[in-house]
């Protein structure tokens, strides 16, 4: 299991990424309707938010191996739906 600090500043570096690209695509892309753009920025933040929240609280009466494997599932899952979304923007 990797420290939490290590493992809260994935999360911000891979959200921050996310971020990025879809700011990327606001200013070199096509026209995009911009309640689109901000929908997806939106859970991104969502994402980061709950994914932190998590790593500090870990569940009571759960395993923390099982809690953090949990954790990672979770945070593959709903980054695969903001890429789908990314893509769609495309």
């Amino acid at each position: 299991m990797a420290k939490r600090r290590e493992l809260k500043k994935a999360i911000n570096f891979l959200c921050g990424e996310l971020f990025a690209e879809c700011v990327a695509i606001t200013h070199y892309q096509k026209p995009t309707p911009q309640a689109d753009i901000d929908n997806v920025m939106t859970s991104i933040l969502n994402l980061q938010d709950d994914m932190l929240s998590r790593v500090s609280h870990v569940e009571p009466g759960m395993k923390p191996s099982v809690f953090f494997k949990k954790l990672r599932t979770d945070l593959v899952a709903q980054t695969d739906d903001i890429v789908e979304q990314i893509k769609g923007l495309l």
